[in-house]
């Protein structure tokens, strides 16, 4: 497996930036990167226009970098050139940024303040089609190509090594494929909008539109006791 990028692009110690390597359509692209063509008689190369500033020379050969890249370049760019680089205390080249890009997940997930926020996180690393997860395990099958390319009993069984590791993350995807919905459930429930609200009141409030008559009993009112005979009454019967 060739390792030999297909462009360089690199600072001299004169100051310059220059690239190296590529074909017809990396120059092209160079060229519109802001890019000019310098010859000998037996070689050429590409540099940035002198005079520009640091600053403003990294974030041409970053553009330029992601230009290649975007259409199938190799681009062996200098990492003092590259502005998307992330720079940690044991990472100071940058090389190590994919890691720390996971630890922003982290610190995202501790700053949320509703189990509904923290889902949100969640699912960045367990969606199932382009999550952390799904391609950490597309990223251990291609390691276990790569292994196997090499044709000799190391690389089948570090090949092996790989495809375990790539089943172990998958399995760990289809382990926690409802976590997100899980947490989101520990929080109280969304608010409803105001037409359920009113729903909701008309479906469980008193209905004070019955009438007093429909409330009145079905059942036959008793009769009123008699009143007693008084003396006078039973003198003249």
């Amino acid at each position: 497996m060739s390792t030999t990028p297909d462009v360089v692009i690199t600072r001299e110690p004169t100051g310059n930036v220059i690239a190296e390597g590529g074909d017809a359509l990396a120059t092209t692209l160079l060229k519109r990167a802001g890019f000019v063509i310098e010859t000998t008689p037996r070689s050429f190369w590409y540099r940035l226009p002198w005079d520009m500033g640091e600053e403003r020379e990294n974030q041409m050969a970053s553009h330029a970098a992601r230009m290649l890249t975007a259409v199938g370049y190799h681009v062996d760019l200098d990492p003092g050139l590259d502005v998307t680089r992330v720079t940690t205390p044991t990472a100071p080249a940058g090389d190590r940024g994919i890691g720390h890009s996971v630890l922003t997940l982290v610190d995202r997930l501790n700053g949320t303040a509703t189990y509904g926020a923290a889902a949100d996180v969640v699912v960045e690393v367990l969606d199932p089609d382009d999550g952390v997860l799904v391609h950490l395990g597309d990223f251990f099958e291609a390691a276990a190509t790569q292994a196997n390319a090499a044709d000799t009993p190391g690389g089948w069984d570090l090949s092996y090594v790989f495809e375990n590791a790539a089943a172990t993350v998958r399995g760990l995807g289809t382990d926690l494929h409802a976590a997100s919905d899980r947490m989101r459930d520990l929080g109280p429930p969304a608010h409803r909008n105001w037409q359920d609200g009113v729903a909701r009141y008309y479906a469980t409030a008193p209905n004070h539109l019955t009438s007093p008559a429909a409330a009145v009993s079905d059942e036959p009112a008793a009769t009123p006791p008699s009143r007693p005979d008084s003396p006078a009454h039973r003198r003249n019967r």
